[in-house]
């Protein structure tokens, strides 16, 4: 069994732990995700996000390059178990090293403030993937979720559902934002459409002509929050070649009324995935576990948890070819053609 995992918000907790002065790193750690148990479960590639809540830091560029230091750090320190992917062809040869191939991501475009220089830097660096928005607006677009509307809304329950369930369609990609997606198709750098609204999903399919990713993203007809995609959005990316990844977060696994426990369970993980591959074809789907950025899923508890969801997959009827397309061929067929 081979993973590749396009979503993991690890870095950005240890670095909001050092914060606190809990003193941990990404060798062995509590939390969900560190490179013993990556080791242990047969990761292959392991993404690995920075992120940036715009809401909380006053500069989040200085941010994004603290996080990004905390990585550089991490990566020196286990090099034995660990080496960082610029190009398709570090995956292969980490894996004939017997090493775990760590891919960079920044989840929160507006840390660039619509400076393609930045984006430049942030490539040199190591960046091979950019959310292009979190819960807020930025410089790029819209997301689906605005954090900032969410706090009003959830003092009024009644609201809440409308809030979650109710997409944007008007509030897409801004020039500055088009500008970017196209630089970044240009430097290799893959697009991530989670998070973003309705309407910028379709103005990156149309700015664009390499396959593109939503990296942590589950299906909407399933679970009508909007953090998931509709069965178009589906559509028109497997038709591009792209890949979604199963986000094991239970609220967009399955929805419950306000305030209820939600468990989350690998079953609503399997209906999501078989969703997918009905809407999209098998070739659409990946891994995007959100770890270290979710509540602890209580049958999926960390990434020893991926075999788990290996043999259900199998028990609900997918081939093992198919489960291995899932588990990793389907995003390293994206990243051999969008790398370079």
């Amino acid at each position: 069994m081979r993973v590749v995992d396009m979503h993991c918000d690890t870095v950005s907790r240890i670095y909001g732990d050092r914060l606190s002065g809990k003193v941990e790193g990404l060798r062995e750690r509590a939390g969900h995700v560190d490179l013993m148990r990556l080791g242990e479960s047969g990761c292959l590639v392991q993404n690995f996000a920075l992120f940036v809540n715009m809401g909380k830091v006053e500069d989040p560029w200085e941010r994004v390059l603290r996080l990004w230091g905390l990585y550089e750090e991490e990566m020196r320190q286990n090099q034995d178990l660990v080496a960082p992917v610029y190009e398709y062809g570090d995956i292969e040869k980490n894996e004939k090293m017997g090493k775990i191939s760590s891919l960079l991501t920044v989840e929160e475009g507006g840390v660039c403030r619509g400076d393609l220089d930045k984006l430049r830097l942030l490539y040199e660096k190591g960046v091979r993937m950019l959310t292009l928005t979190w819960n807020y607006p930025n410089e790029l677009g819209f997301p689906n979720l605005d954090s900032e509307k969410g706090k009003i809304v959830r003092q009024t329950p009644a609201l809440v559902n409308d809030y979650l369930n109710t997409p944007d369609t008007v509030r897409g990609l801004t020039e500055t934002g088009r500008r970017f997606v196209e630089e970044m198709e240009q430097l290799g750098m893959i697009p991530d459409v989670s998070h973003l609204s309705d309407a910028g999903f379709y103005d990156v399919l149309a700015c664009t002509k390499k396959p593109f990713v939503a990296s942590h993203s589950n299906a909407r007809a399933v679970c009508p929050c909007v953090r998931n995609m509709s069965d178009d959005m589906i559509r028109r990316l497997a038709e591009r070649g792209g890949c979604m990844g199963l986000n094991f977060c239970s609220d967009f696994l399955v929805q419950l009324p306000p305030g209820e426990h939600n468990p989350g369970t690998i079953d609503d993980i399997v209906k999501h995935a078989k969703h997918i591959v009905n809407v999209g074809g098998i070739e659409v789907l990946g891994l995007g576990s959100d770890f270290d950025g979710i509540e602890t899923h209580e049958e999926l508890v960390d990434v020893l948890g991926m075999e788990k969801l290996y043999d259900r997959l199998l028990k609900a009827g997918f081939t093992s070819s198919q489960v291995d397309m899932i588990f990793a061929e389907n995003v390293l067929r994206v990243y051999r053609e969008c790398l370079g």
